[in-house]
């Protein structure tokens, strides 16, 4: 039997499931396919000895009351429902280099943020207002930023470039490298990426930041309890292996690896972009769309540690902090030399049930380029599909594993004796389990000489076609839900979508 639908999402990470509600609370007819055992892509946690590990989410921006992601969430209907904890107001963000025991903090709150790192730089305090000044100007210009109002890019803006910009701000280097400490969340290139990324990415975090509460799944869990409220249908274990076309080009169904046959009236693909190119074909696209994809880089991948303390060892913190070897380090962090592995990390911990002065865990990540698991590329793992990769990959993990903990016991001397068990991650995991091409943690690499090379437009050459999630635009949280409005917008029409989001100021 082929079940007919007026929308099908293939793919449940963030992008889709927000492109689903938004449409389905339009009373259309919608499906949500994923592959996975688990739904969310980035959104995804496991867990391990009882206690809850996060993937991709570690911490959200602009959850305070009338700020971009409450107001979207609230029209999601989602927010009520979060548990959330807010971090550190007077530092979420430390960053750390070398052996200089300062750690350096990045405050919630403008005004705040400037107030404690002028404690560190007290000359430098007309400096960080103008940079927070530029900021927040930046993010002004961008559409859906503030989520009703402007719907064109200013190319100019486009073109800034992040290290061009930090310099201009400041001469002094030290703090040029704590401005852009928390680089991780735009995969450590400030080289090269254009100042917008930077900039709409720390201004949601400096506006406020919070922890999900149980790990970022809650936000899939929710998302998909309004869907079935409102009579959307989601179902997992079924991967989409193949596109049906009729002869004008349109694509009327789509066939599951079980043999399921879907038909909607438009679609939207939720997967990876070059995922989404071969189920459609590649003779049913542009020469010039399908050369500009394939030739994006992709950002580096990962590899996580996922520390079990012991009971009542290690006091909590709550905030992350970003290490580097040294503040050269961090104008390209994703760059390192493997026998100096991990030069950066990203720490964070989750408090005890039982008694949060105390942490229960930590999770560590740092860069890992796919190169370095090449040779196991061609095994799978995950829940669904079962296989070990063999005695070589366990005895790579391990060494990863032991570097890490070494690099992480000058943070945290006795670290050692506080742990009980240890879970690890590697850019395959991240392949497998959310569909990431070489597990790429933020989709593409992006360019301030050429920005728009990889933006592109949720419409697609197939009329019934739509794109939407990280490897289509912005990354991060904020960035996919934007992404989802705006894909629902080409569909239901910027006004539509427009008077929606008006009402929840």
């Amino acid at each position: 039997m082929k079940k007919e639908y007026d929308i099908l999402v293939i793919g449940s990470g963030l992008g889709g499931l927000v492109s689903a509600l938004v449409l389905a609370k339009e009373g259309l007819k919608v499906c949500v396919l994923e592959k996975n055992n688990q739904y969310g892509g980035n959104l995804q946690t496991f867990s391990r000895d009882k206690l809850i590990f996060d993937t991709g989410v570690h911490y959200l921006g602009g959850l305070s009351k009338g700020q971009n992601l409450h107001r979207f969430f609230s029209y999601l209907e989602i927010m009520d429902d979060l548990e959330l904890q807010q971090m550190d107001e007077d530092g979420y963000d430390r960053i750390s280099f070398g052996d200089d025991a300062v750690e350096y903090p990045h405050a919630q709150g403008y005004q705040n943020f400037v107030e404690q790192l002028s404690v560190c730089f007290p000359e430098e305090k007309e400096n960080l207002e103008n940079y927070c000044e530029e900021i927040q100007y930046v993010c002004s210009q961008f559409p859906r930023y503030h989520v009703v109002g402007k719907d064109n890019y200013n190319e100019e803006i486009l073109h800034l470039n992040t290290k061009r910009f930090v310099e201009s701000v400041t001469q002094n280097k030290k703090l040029q490298a704590v401005l852009l400490g928390s680089n991780f969340l735009y995969a450590g290139d400030s080289e090269n990426v254009p100042f917008y990324v930077h900039a709409l990415t720390v201004n949601s975090y400096i506006q406020s930041a919070y922890k999900c509460v149980k790990g970022g799944s809650q936000i899939s869990r929710l998302l998909i309890r309004k869907l079935r409220q409102y009579g959307a249908e989601v179902h997992k274990h079924s991967e989409v292996s193949e596109f049906i076309f009729n002869g004008n080009n349109i694509l009327t169904s789509v066939k599951t690896k079980t043999g399921k046959e879907y038909a909607a009236k438009k679609f939207i693909s939720n997967i990876e972009i070059r995922s989404a190119i071969k189920l459609i074909g590649e003779e049913r696209l542009k020469k010039s769309f399908l050369n500009r994809v394939l030739s994006w880089q992709p950002v580096s991948s990962c590899f996580s540690v996922y520390i079990v303390l012991k009971p009542h060892c290690l006091p909590n913190f709550n905030y992350n902090i970003y290490h580097y070897s040294s503040e050269e380090q961090v104008w390209n962090a994703y760059r390192y030399h493997k026998k100096a592995w991990p030069e950066t990390y990203m720490l964070s911990s989750t408090p005890s049930k039982q008694n949060s002065v105390f942490a229960e865990s930590l999770t560590a990540i740092s860069y890992m380029d796919f190169d370095e698991v090449k040779q196991w590329e061609n095994t799978v793992n995950t829940v669904a599909d079962e296989h070990e990769r063999g005695k070589q990959y366990e005895g790579f993990k391990l060494e990863k594993t032991e570097k890490m903990i070494d690099a992480l016991e000058k943070k945290i001397p006795g670290l050692r004796h506080a742990i009980q068990r240890i879970y690890t991650s590697s850019p395959l995991s991240y392949r497998d389990y959310i569909g990431s091409f070489e597990g790429n943690m933020y989709g593409y690499m992006k360019n301030s000489e050429n920005p728009l090379k990889t933006m592109v437009s949720p419409r697609t050459k197939i009329d019934n076609l739509f794109l939407t999630g990280q490897s289509v635009n912005m990354h991060g949280i904020l960035g996919v839900t934007i992404g989802a409005f705006n894909t629902c917008a080409e569909i239901l029409g910027k006004e539509t979508i427009d008077s929606r989001l008006h009402s929840m100021t």
